[in-house]
């Protein structure tokens, strides 16, 4: 280990500190938070992990054992990584489970204080690193299981699972299993040898996570999230990259590798206006409901400021129903009864957020550090058969409004229909042209093929599809195909790629964030940057593997950061685009 002292000389220290001028280049080394022990009163650490963490080009950074909520969440939101490193055992109190007699030492101040960590960090996307006992948390926070002790709860032949040799020494053999883990991608090997002090162990893998590496008795030594930034191992890499072994130092690497592309991706963030354009928030809203707090659904205010999202649309979504007086009147009232209660949010968290009437507002709101909400209505059934109602919704705030949704209606054909119009009826080509007139944005998500193209072609502004997917990549007649792209990006438009397993992949229950960033990147390279952009679809059933949630929107970016997408290029993804329509569309409604 490298302990290099100076020699003891005043002046000549103050004179090297003094005279130290930081590299003057864009790049600023992550900072990895160091998860710390608790022995007598002391919150310390080996210097093995601060070594590790210096060596993979990473600035170690000590969080002392406490439980202070505020204290740790103000640490958390500075740091690029965390990295949980071992200790004692782990109270199975967490786990509902009764002590056995062979449990050895807990210390439930450092649980919680580990638990606070991991629940702090994973709600920002914070790439995670467990050790040991980190790992084993990991494993718990996430609702998987531990054996209290193994060699009294498993009936089989154990090895020995803590080494009597140094700590920099391997003791043991671990099988890295086969397939595109981290863990193989990192070491590239078969089989590892790794040192080994623990009798806790991984029982059960918490849900959403694979066993990434397993001892020749069967007992887990790696796991991992298979879409976002955590993976942990049983051994101590920090241990063995002391003693200069080099491919222990890869895990370290790979760790501040992810730290690298996370604060990029956090910097950016602070810098471009980022926006979802497709929620389903309103559809859930109980009488109580406030978006100041976390209260059930994937769009809040907090999730919004966790994940460094500046803005998202939120649709009174309405169902299509009976077309008759009654029906229409019922679902005009409907879309106006939700709207008035987005726009109560604003009278509930008036210095977290503002409604978003137009792009200058989402400047100005970004600007004043607050949250943005923009207005929009799904389904014209809601205009029902009056025109008057166009303008209604726009004097309430309404920036766009989806023409029709599964099922067509008296405006046009739904992808969901049946053919009735052939696109847009007589009714749906004057609703276009008001649209044009007021300044709304017309939402081409859901509309039959035929719906489309009468669309492109009535219309002198550009539209967008605000939470559609690449039928090319998972073919769904809510999707759109090559043609209807390549004609959307000719128009102006733009396609904001929907997070719904079902038009992310065929295979619903395995759509994951990996999907949505190759349906991102397949319309990028069939039309270019400029007409791509994301909308969610949460609350509406929109979610994939790796990002459920508006505080995870910010895995989009951090993937999109190591496929070698520029900060001029997120910016456009991230809301660029659809400002860019957003505007046009309004400025022409003014002249």
């Amino acid at each position: 280990m490298n302990r290099q002292v100076r020699r003891p000389n005043l002046e000549a220290l103050y004179r090297e500190v003094d005279h130290y001028i930081p590299a003057k280049e864009n790049y600023r080394p992550p900072r990895i938070g160091i998860s710390a022990n608790r022995k007598d009163g002391l919150s310390c650490i080996a210097e093995t992990y601060i070594q590790s963490i210096l060596k993979a080009g990473g600035v170690p950074l000590l969080i002392p054992v406490m439980t202070d909520l505020p204290a740790l969440t103000e640490i958390v939101s500075h740091i690029d990584g965390l990295l949980l490193s071992g200790g004692g055992d782990i109270n199975p109190l967490y786990l509902s489970d009764e002590p056995i007699p062979q449990l050895q030492d807990v210390d439930t101040f450092r649980d919680e204080y580990d638990l606070i960590l991991i629940r702090l960090a994973s709600n920002r996307q914070i790439p995670i690193m467990g050790i040991c006992r980190g790992h084993q948390m990991l494993n718990v926070a996430f609702g998987g299981s531990i054996y209290q002790d193994i060699h009294s709860q498993i009936d089989y032949e154990l090895l020995k699972h803590s080494q009597s040799l140094s700590r920099e020494y391997p003791s043991h053999s671990v099988f890295l299993e086969k397939g595109e883990t981290k863990l193989r991608s990192i070491l590239k090997e078969e089989t590892v040898l790794v040192n080994s002090f623990h009798h806790q162990a991984i029982k059960e893998i918490a849900p959403g996570f694979i066993s990434t590496a397993t001892a020749p008795d069967g007992i887990n030594e790696g796991m991992e999230h298979p879409e976002l930034p955590i993976l942990s191992v049983q051994w101590h890499p920090e241990a063995m990259t002391s003693n200069a072994d080099e491919l222990m130092l890869e895990l370290f690497r790979y760790h501040v590798q992810q730290a690298v592309y996370f604060h990029k991706a956090k910097q950016i963030h602070h810098r471009i206006l980022t926006i979802d354009s497709h929620t389903d928030t309103p559809m859930i809203f109980p009488e109580t409901f406030n978006l100041g707090e976390k209260e059930g659904g994937k769009v809040n205010l907090p999730f919004m400021e966790e994940g460094l999202i500046d803005a998202v649309f939120m649709v009174a979504y309405i169902p299509q129903g009976e077309r008759d007086e009654k029906g229409l009147n019922d679902a005009t009232a409907y879309a106006i009864e939700r709207l008035k209660q987005v726009k109560y949010q604003e009278q509930l968290n008036p210095q977290r957020m503002g409604i978003a009437y137009t792009t200058d507002d989402l400047i100005r709101l970004k600007q004043n550090n607050q949250k943005a909400v923009v207005l929009g209505v799904e389904n014209g059934y809601a205009i029902g058969k009056e025109l008057k109602n166009l303008r209604l919704f726009k004097e309430m705030g309404v920036s766009y409004i989806t023409l029709c949704h599964n099922g067509d209606n008296d405006i046009c054909d739904s992808a969901r229909g049946n053919n009735e119009w052939g696109g847009l009826s007589p009714l749906g080509k004057e609703v276009v042209k008001e649209m044009n007139r007021l300044g709304i944005m017309i939402d081409l998500s859901h509309a039959a093929e035929s719906t489309f193209y009468d669309v492109l072609a009535e219309s002198k502004q550009p539209v967008i599809a605000s939470h559609s997917s690449v039928r090319a990549l998972c073919d769904h007649p809510r999707n759109l195909s090559d043609d209807q792209l390549k004609a959307l990006a000719a128009h102006g438009g733009v396609v904001q790629i929907c997070l719904y397993k079902g038009f992310i992949n065929k295979e619903e229950d395995k759509a994951s964030l990996t999907d949505v960033i190759a349906h991102i990147e397949y319309v990028i390279r069939l039309v270019g940057v400029d007409s791509v952009g994301i909308g969610s679809d949460f609350d509406g059933d929109g979610e994939v593997l790796g990002c459920s949630a508006t505080n995870e929107l910010i895995n989009i970016t951090v993937r999109l950061l190591e496929s070698g997408y520029s900060e001029e290029d997120l910016r456009k993804i991230w809301g660029g685009n659809i400002m860019r329509v957003w505007r046009q569309v309004q400025d022409a409604a003014q002249k």
